[in-house]
């Protein structure tokens, strides 16, 4: 366990000063690009300012033959564009994999400066956040990085669930977490081919009466999952994300999907496709009326103690605490999407 003083120290000598709190931003979706498609990288431009994230994916969905050509072409994509307030992001390939060594390398002294984020997939333990942690910082000081690059890591092993308190903790690097249900699903040995969402057969049954016919009703299979990585997530300072919904065509389950995790506490979502970009700014943004209550709240109790009413409903500190998260959300989207700041106003 390292010491509080040395816990922010840099690892190597001339990488930048670790964070001492995560920067504020607005995540709703981390939208996944495939960058050795030249066409999808011709799309990045106008894609910047309808998301919060622009992720180059180079780890599941690439061939192995195209790995290195969507490196390159993640690194070009950096480089030719300017993000703005849009986060860019790469998912790298998995710490077992032979290309992984030369993703960090190549991406940190060749447009480390760009990158906000790297998502490092199949995470099972704190080691593997600590191998990355002193890299980074070497490459980092090598290449004259000026702010530190965050690690995000994704759930998708039954050994890193078991193992999400430490993997959490585990450097200041820590951006926050995704659920990757696909693999987790095979390391569960999970009888499921489906990308996150519902399971029909996953349900319970109405109480019997008599001979009339018993209601079923399905259950979340990640509800337990999503659950116990927000709690770690929010425990450490860092912050929780469902990952993929891989049904295209089913939006209303999709928006389901996102909905659930948005109330448990997720900060946001992956979009695998553009359908998904306009579902994930609703979900994971709040309503109106719901906003503009809790501004009320705020308001009525401008220093958070005591206890008041509002409609007919006791609101007191846990309420207020509550209304902060909803304002404080509020007041990033305010800053990031002017359609839905005259919403919330």
């Amino acid at each position: 366990m390292k010491t509080y003083r040395s816990y922010f120290k840099p690892l190597a000598i001339g990488a930048p000063t670790p964070f001492t709190e995560p920067p504020v931003a607005l995540e709703r979706m981390i939208h996944f690009v495939p960058p050795h498609i030249e066409k999808m990288r011709a799309k990045v431009p106008q894609m910047i300012s309808q998301v919060d994230v622009i992720l180059g994916n180079l780890e599941d969905a690439i061939p192995a033959d195209e790995k290195l050509n969507a490196r390159e072409g993640f690194i070009q994509m950096a480089n030719d564009n300017d993000f703005g307030s849009t986060k860019l992001w790469t998912r790298i390939n998995s710490l077992e994999s032979p290309w992984v060594l030369d993703d960090i390398t190549e991406i940190v002294t060749r447009c480390g400066n760009k990158l906000d984020v790297i998502m490092l997939p199949k995470v099972n333990g704190p080691w593997d956040i600590h191998y990355l942690d002193q890299l980074l910082a070497q490459l980092e000081a090598k290449a004259g990085v000026t702010k530190p690059i965050q690690i995000h890591a994704i759930l998708e092993t039954a050994e890193g669930v078991n193992n999400v308190e430490a993997i959490a903790t585990a450097s200041p690097r820590m951006h926050g977490m995704s659920l990757g249900p696909a693999d987790l699903a095979a390391s569960r040995g999970m009888k499921t081919t489906r990308v996150g969402g519902g399971h029909p057969d996953y349900q319970v049954l109405a109480d019997a009466n008599g001979d009339a016919p018993r209601t079923r009703y399905q259950q979340d299979l990640w509800h337990y999952t999503v659950a116990k990585m927000v709690d770690a997530c929010l425990a450490a300072g860092i912050k929780p994300f469902y990952g993929p919904f891989g049904d295209f065509s089913d939006a209303a389950a999709c928006e389901a999907q996102f909905r659930n995790s948005f109330l448990m506490g997720c900060l946001g979502t992956w979009t695998l496709h553009p359908s998904q970009i306009g579902i994930a700014k609703s979900v994971f943004s709040p309503e109106p009326e719901e906003v503009k209550f809790a501004r009320r709240i705020l308001e009525a109790m401008p220093d958070g103690t005591g206890a008041v009413m509002l409609d007919g409903k006791m609101q007191d500190d846990a309420t207020w605490k509550q209304a902060k998260v909803i304002c404080d959300l509020a007041d990033l989207v305010i800053s990031k999407d002017p359609e839905l700041a005259e919403t919330y106003r």
